[in-house]
């Protein structure tokens, strides 16, 4: 949950949101998820307004792409699952302001590429670009913005942070280069030739967009085996960020809802006895406050 101070969240869904989904985005959704989840889907989340044109435009996979990894962090997150359900009984959409995901770089990642690279090549073609820069010292990592170009505001963005296995130790490089050194990249050559042309066109044939949007999907997974038990506690023994991508490698860190009152919604949640986190943290420019759910233990 975040509260973006710059303008009012309430401006969002008036003037860029839609009071129908678009035909494209329902025939992907319809297909890559299921008609069950795509219409739980429309009822939990604010949607932009979207071409209805054929071929598909990138904006349009984009928001289906963001849509179905909604679905995917619901159904392994039940205290997400459940404030999404609550939202819908209330006739509150939840706006969609970023999915994160974490990477790791200076490492031998097998056939993966290293770090935000692994989705940087498809995130350009999709229409994002690369808006922000947060160095995070302490967890020798360094977090990525990836804002989309054609609707900024009202389309989720992406934080892909990038994990520095070289700060640290030699036995926990070791135990890294173990983990992830036989990744595979789930991207085929298939999706490689769509994204060539959704980079040149910015458009896609259905027959196109749907097989690359169910591959994207496989991309935020894990795409290494499961880690040795003494990995895992060496990983664990210098940082926790990395010990959870030895299990479970690129899957959504976590998606943010954007709302217009944070402290009463965290109040609220308080009130309901969920895991909130104790306080709220604002950004360096002051521009942007936001807190979470504690982490959901699996």
């Amino acid at each position: 949950m975040l509260q973006k101070l710059g303008h009012s969240a309430q401006d969002v869904p008036e003037k860029a949101m839609a009071n129908s989904i678009s035909p494209p985005l329902l025939e992907l959704l319809e297909k890559v998820v299921g008609a069950s989840t795509s219409r739980y889907l429309q009822n939990a989340l604010a949607v932009p307004n979207l071409s209805s044109a054929s071929p598909v435009h990138r904006s349009v996979i984009t928001q289906a792409l963001n849509m179905a990894l909604f679905a995917k962090l619901l159904k392994v997150v039940p205290d997400a699952q459940r404030y999404t359900d609550e939202r819908i009984a209330q006739g509150v959409k939840i706006i969609l302001d970023h999915g994160a995901l974490r990477t790791v770089i200076n490492v031998n990642n097998g056939q993966l590429p290293s770090g935000q690279a692994a989705f940087s090549r498809f995130l350009s073609p999709l229409g994002y670009e690369e808006a922000g820069h947060y160095p995070m010292p302490n967890l020798r990592m360094v977090g990525r913005v990836w804002c989309h170009v054609d609707l900024p505001e009202t389309l989720s963005q992406f934080f892909v942070s990038e994990l520095n296995v070289a700060a640290f130790s030699a036995p926990f490089q070791s135990a890294a280069a173990r983990v992830v050194s036989e990744s595979q990249d789930p991207l085929t050559m298939q999706s490689k030739a769509s994204l060539a042309r959704l980079q040149e066109s910015q458009t896609l044939p259905i027959e196109l967009a749907v097989p690359l949007l169910i591959n994207l999907l496989e991309c935020f997974e894990r795409q290494h085996t499961n880690p040795h038990w003494e990995d895992y506690q060496c990983l664990l023994n210098e940082s926790a960020e990395m010990a959870w991508i030895a299990t479970e490698g690129n899957v959504f860190n976590h998606a943010a809802d954007r709302v217009v009152q944070l402290d009463s919604t965290v109040s609220e949640q308080k009130n309901l006895d969920r895991p909130m986190k104790q306080n709220i943290e604002v950004s360096r420019d002051g521009t942007i406050r936001q807190t979470a759910y504690r982490a959901a233990t699996v």
